[in-house]
């Protein structure tokens, strides 16, 4: 049924004359009765009495007007909420962020998406990247955001790479480390390190470096994906946490953790990607979403490397 022959029949069951509801609907009075009988003989109903000083509904014409009333509200109210969709003033998006993205990007992107379009319903699922590939897969996630070097290639994703963080060792202040100036890798691992899960590669290269056998990945004394946690476990033990730069700024600058100069160890860098479905487009939201992240990731990518350059 046309929306616009249904306005028509509520125009007339509100005026009761053709005439006026014809004026109403912007038609001349032939066309519009054309109309509601067309409406008629569609539906196989008289849904009219043409009575000589008005007209009124019989009962079905009750019935049919009352429902044109909601779906045509209904359409209204659809118009409406796609032109906001569209400005990005309502929605929802659901995303997934891995443990260091949570720490160092989230919070800035939880902070704009609410001051900027606060009618929006944001989801955030906190998680490791095997995890979030799997909600992404079943299309409960827009997108997710983790380090891609724990993102394996697969021909229905697409990645992006949007910052290369800097990271390092920290400890708590006053931990029997935190006064050398210089130390060996192979020296942190009597305390026990602690870190989000790694690469395999990762923890192969670091076990190497610290003297262990070829192929003997690095042991973790603490393994989660919860960047928070292990900064408490780190700050109340004399654990050596491994994390982004970014994701310990805070405690460092309340000095409650130290960064730990490490020598013969190269710069270390996080991988940070936009993992999406290929071939599946983003709402407005999920792509203001993810152009906010790239342009934070650039400005992390960039103060990471100048202080990479500053400690040559």
């Amino acid at each position: 049924m046309d929306l616009k022959r249904l306005k028509h029949l509520v125009a007339l069951a509100d005026t009761r004359n053709f005439g006026r509801a014809a004026a109403q609907c912007h038609l001349s009075q032939p066309a519009f009765s054309r109309s509601v009988q067309a409406a008629e003989d569609e539906m196989g109903l008289k849904l009219f009495d043409r009575g000589t000083l008005e007209v009124t509904c019989t009962d079905a014409g009750a019935f049919v007007v009352e429902r044109a009333r909601k779906l045509l509200f209904d359409s209204r109210c659809l118009e409406r909420d796609l032109s906001l969709y569209r400005e990005r003033l309502i929605g929802d998006v659901a995303f997934g962020v891995g443990p260091y993205p949570a720490a160092t990007l989230l919070p800035q992107l939880l902070t704009e998406l609410r001051t900027r379009f606060a009618g929006v319903n944001t989801r955030v699922e906190v998680n490791n990247a095997k995890y979030l590939a799997e909600h992404l897969r079943a299309e409960e996630l827009d997108f997710y955001v983790a380090d891609v070097r724990n993102i394996q290639a697969a021909a229905d994703f697409s990645v992006t790479c949007i910052s290369r963080q800097s990271a390092g060792f920290y400890v708590r202040r006053g931990h029997p480390l935190a006064a050398l100036r210089r130390l060996k890798v192979a020296a942190l691992l009597p305390y026990g390190l602690a870190s989000v899960r790694a690469p395999e590669e990762v923890r192969e290269s670091f076990g190497r470096l610290m003297g262990l056998a070829e192929g003997v990945r690095l042991p973790l004394a603490v393994e989660c994906d919860d960047l928070t946690l292990l900064k408490s476990v780190a700050m109340s033990t004399d654990t050596v946490l491994a994390c982004p730069d970014a994701g310990a700024r805070a405690e460092v600058a309340s000095g409650q953790l130290v960064r730990l100069a490490v020598s013969g160890l190269a710069p270390i860098f996080s991988e940070m990607g936009v993992v999406s479905l290929k071939g599946r487009s983003h709402s407005p939201m999920a792509a203001f979403a993810v152009d906010f992240l790239a342009r934070l990731g650039a400005q992390l990518t960039d103060a990471a490397a100048v202080r990479a350059l500053a400690h040559r």
